[in-house]
């Protein structure tokens, strides 16, 4: 992995945290400090990488680029840890890592750490991007159901004795093939989500009931499956269907831009309310197919309304002309976890309520 301390021939990139540079603007987004930016920061329990960005940094998806980040460091963030001090390079522009010191903080022209993934327990201590409690439930249900998913899931066929819905130790009676699994979440589609603009269906939120655990697969003379109900959150029955227990996805990331440009909609607001604030959560109609992973940052715009220009001739027919206003850029969007045209992205900051149709996109 690379060495993120070393100046080197990056030194180059210390342009781009200049605002006197008007030609560097010009050619790529400009990654600016605050002004307000603090000498130094011990790393503590309960930080993100969010925050610490944030502190340092204009835009805390500019955090890699400080760095020198490859994608692949992106992904797997996991080196730094409490007890550990972000230092300001003021003048090579650039931020650094250090430890502290036994009798107070290191100097930093002493001792240069180099930011690296650790092993030992897996980063399990490391820093995340962002609040893990809020999103943690929507990493592993199957939230999101996109059209293909539906076609030949298992489902639940028949109750124990004739019930109409399960409860925890309860069996239940599937019928469809298991590929092999033991362990599977069990849902029910829920209602059409329709890209805001094309108005097409492109997926499904779905209701998450529980957990069916695999008690015996159908023998000979059987058409069905013998399950046990290992959680149940919500009533499941007959027709409720089956996926496997998907692997917990990494829950850390850096916040990043795109690796392409994407211009997406906010699609839904999740719980079914109509507007959103700061730590909620929204699914935009852009996912994996667009160029979106764990980790992407898009800014976030209220769509410029169309109004009626009365400064300007009217048309041949009487009407006045119609105009479209700018979009009006009111906060940040987290994407967190992707589908192939679908994305969930938690609201970092905000200035005025998120709607459905709002313009999420890459920063500029």
């Amino acid at each position: 992995m690379k060495n993120f301390s070393t100046v080197g021939t990056r030194l180059a990139w210390a342009a781009l945290f200049t605002v006197a540079s008007a030609a560097s603007a010009s050619a790529a987004p400009v990654c600016e400090f605050r002004p307000d930016a603090p000498d130094q920061h011990v790393v503590v329990k309960g930080d993100t990488l969010w925050d610490i960005s944030g502190a340092f940094l204009r835009k805390p998806w500019c955090w890699p680029t400080v760095w020198g980040m490859n994608r692949d460091e992106i992904a797997n963030p996991h080196w730094i840890y409490p007890g550990q001090v972000i230092w300001f390079d003021r003048a090579a522009g650039r931020l650094r890592l250090g430890q502290r010191l036994e009798g107070g903080l290191n100097d930093p022209s002493a001792q240069k750490l180099t930011p690296r993934v650790r092993t030992e327990g897996l980063g399990k201590d490391a820093v995340p991007s962002i609040p893990p409690g809020i999103i943690e439930p929507f990493l592993t249900q199957p939230l999101i159901i996109e059209d293909d998913e539906l076609q030949g899931a298992p489902r639940i066929v028949a109750t124990q004795e004739g019930r109409v819905f399960l409860g925890k130790g309860d069996k239940a009676y599937v019928r469809g093939e298991l590929g092999g699994n033991s362990a599977f979440q069990v849902f029910r589609p829920g209602a059409p989500l329709k890209d805001p603009v094309t108005k097409q269906v492109i997926g499904y939120e779905a209701f998450y009931l529980g957990t069916l655990k695999l008690q015996a697969e159908a023998g000979a003379g059987s058409d069905v499956h013998t399950f046990t109900v290992a959680t149940a959150v919500q009533e499941m029955g007959r027709g409720d269907q089956l996926r496997a227990v998907p692997p917990t996805p990494m829950q850390n990331y850096a916040p990043h831009p795109p690796a392409q440009p994407v211009t997406a909609r906010v699609a839904a607001i999740y719980g079914g309310v109509t507007h959103a604030g700061q730590n909620q959560i929204v699914s935009i109609n852009r996912g994996k197919l667009d160029g979106l992973d764990g980790g992407s940052v898009l800014q976030l715009y209220h769509a410029g309304r169309t109004v009626s220009d009365s400064t300007a001739k009217k048309t041949w027919y009487g009407r006045e002309q119609q105009v479209r206003l700018p979009d009006e850029e009111m906060g940040s969007l987290f994407i967190f976890r992707t589908f192939k045209h679908i994305s969930y992205g938690l609201i970092m900051q905000v200035t005025a309520p998120v709607e459905v149709g709002d313009v999420a996109k890459s920063p500029e």
